[in-house]
């Protein structure tokens, strides 16, 4: 049995595949600790046939789902205790796989962190700037890069929360929330980015709408007071301060002033359940 899995999601990504998996063989232990899995997500350039011919274990998608679906089956797929994850368009240095990896006897996630200046134009240097603020709040902690599709981690922990994961490509926030939230160490490591051969598939502004439901979805699974005690105290605030605008303007407390002040009280005791139903999840799977 192999001890890492290194796992790479494809999708078209023919021209390149061959020689990323070259660079990874060339860094990878002599014998069989590795195992290298490469999840061809529906290409329709060969990409599959030329991962197959440079050695790599193939698992096949019938058509395109998604980056995070071919996540997930590689994680189905791996048999090492650690693994792996990384880009197939060239752009992470597999030179760096070790250096993530022994970092593992601490943490069960470390991701790498890429520098401001590195993935892409001033559009998604922006707004990957404004995932990692809102991810950081929501979390509870810093994230340097919530993004980084480079990460090792242990098999278990990444594999326990398979059903969260989205199809698309807003699998490495859900599984960073999920993680940290969980209690499990996770950490960030430094890392250099090359450009990447041929087009991104990722837009940042139609992504950036299913990134913000997809966190905002993962926090009220796992600390729903991040996202109820902000709306409960606004609408509080509101209420009272109208109250006593009015009391002073018009000597008595309009309707709007009640209205907002039972709201708040009602969305306080919501988010009161809602903890107490994460808290059961975690009881549960304990």
């Amino acid at each position: 049995m192999p001890e890492v899995s290194i796992i790479l999601p494809a999708y078209n990504e023919a021209p390149v595949i061959g020689s990323v998996l070259e660079r990874i063989r060339a860094v990878a232990p002599v014998g069989d600790a590795w195992e290298i899995i490469v999840v061809d997500d529906g290409s329709n350039d060969g990409t599959g046939d030329a991962a197959t011919a440079a050695g790599a274990r193939v698992v096949r998608h019938p058509y395109n789902k998604g980056n995070g679906a071919a996540v997930k089956s590689g994680l189905r797929a791996a048999r090492g205790e650690r693994i792996c994850l990384l880009d197939a368009d060239g752009q992470h240095d597999p030179g760096e796989i070790e250096r993530l990896l022994d970092r593992l006897g601490d943490y069960d996630l470390i991701i790498g962190a890429r520098s401001g200046g590195a993935g892409g134009g001033w559009t998604r240097r922006f707004g990957n700037w404004c995932y990692n603020r809102l991810a950081s709040y929501l979390s509870g902690r810093r994230i340097l890069d919530v993004t980084s599709g480079f990460r090792a981690a242990r098999l278990a922990p990444m594999a326990e929360f398979i059903p969260l994961y989205p199809n698309g490509f807003s699998y490495p926030i859900t599984s960073t929330l999920s993680l940290i939230k969980a209690g499990y160490n996770v950490d960030f490591e430094p890392i250099t980015v090359s450009k990447r051969v041929g087009k991104s598939k990722i837009r940042i502004f139609r992504d950036g709408s299913r990134f913000l439901m997809i966190a905002l979805r993962i926090v009220s699974l796992f600390s729903p007071f991040r996202i109820f005690l902000p709306v409960a105290l606004a609408l509080f605030v509101s209420g009272a301060g109208y109250g006593v605008w009015t009391i002073l303007q018009e000597s008595h407390v309009t309707n709007t002033s009640v209205l907002l002040c039972l709201s708040s009280l009602l969305v306080f005791l919501i988010g009161l359940v809602s903890e107490q139903i994460a808290l059961m999840r975690f009881e549960r799977r304990g």
